[in-house]
């Protein structure tokens, strides 16, 4: 294991973090905490509980959930993207470093990134609403876990992409519509019977359904649904990965 090639790649991804640090960690807090002043405290305070916990509560492994897989996908496509369009992606795999390697530094990068994301929305819920963690451990699993399979996926996307504007699409287009249609706000429970099937359809669902058990113990889909949902998508992202690095696909030609 080259871990100096890994170190390498990860150090100068997170130097790109330091940077920027206005735009990939003030400016998603700062709109989350929004979020939670017009949602948690200015109407959750009007709205009853759901599952017997307040709304503002309520919403917060939600919200979370958004931005975490928001700049997972961001942050691990743009990695890979920008060596692609400048020609120096043929200088990393020139070095002796496997397709493994640089995996674990562009994808453990953004995974990291996003894992601080996610502390920091945690911590500033804690000025709007009062909320409470009943499984921390599983809690850290899912955040963990969710950021690796996420940044897998926006590498898989950056490897994909050939211009800026296809980064966007399926953030903007796809992901974020399904986190907002799989319960980040509701409960899929208030749903009629016919939409509460067709939810069950939505990844994401689980992937909230899941956090959020582990901050209250209440869930739409049963915990094990949940975890065993997250691991399939884990496996499948790590899969194309292995494709990609097989067949060279747009990475060696």
């Amino acid at each position: 294991m080259n871990w100096y090639g890994i170190r390498a790649i990860y150090k100068f991804e997170m130097a790109r973090t330091w940077r920027t640090l206005m735009q990939s960690i003030a400016s998603p807090v700062l709109s989350t905490s929004l979020y939670f002043i017009v949602f948690g405290a200015a109407i959750g305070s009007r709205m009853g509980e759901i599952d017997g916990v307040s709304y503002g509560a309520f919403i917060i492994p939600g919200l979370i959930m958004l931005s975490l897989l928001s700049e997972s996908i961001s942050n691990a496509s743009f990695g890979i993207f920008f060596p692609k369009f400048s020609g120096t992606i043929y200088e990393v795999l020139s070095a002796p470093v496997s397709a493994f390697e640089i995996v674990a530094g562009y994808v453990g990068a953004a995974a990291t990134k996003s894992i601080i994301l996610g502390a920091l929305i945690l911590i500033t819920a804690r000025f709007f609403v009062d909320y409470e963690i009943v499984h921390p451990f599983w809690m850290l699993g899912f955040l963990v876990l969710t950021a690796v399979t996420f940044s897998m996926f926006g590498f898989i996307i950056g490897v994909w992409a050939d211009d800026f504007q296809k980064l966007q699409i399926i953030p903007l287009m796809v992901i974020t519509p399904l986190t907002f249609l799989g319960g980040a706000f509701y409960s899929i429970n208030m749903l009629p019977e016919l939409w509460q099937k067709i939810t069950l359809f939505n990844p994401v669902v689980y992937l909230i359904s899941g956090f959020r058990w582990a901050f209250y113990g209440v869930a739409d889909v049963n915990i094990g649904v949940s975890l065993g949902m997250t691991l399939l998508f884990l496996l499948l992202c790590m899969t194309s990965i292995w494709w990609i690095f097989r067949t060279g696909y747009r990475i060696k030609t």
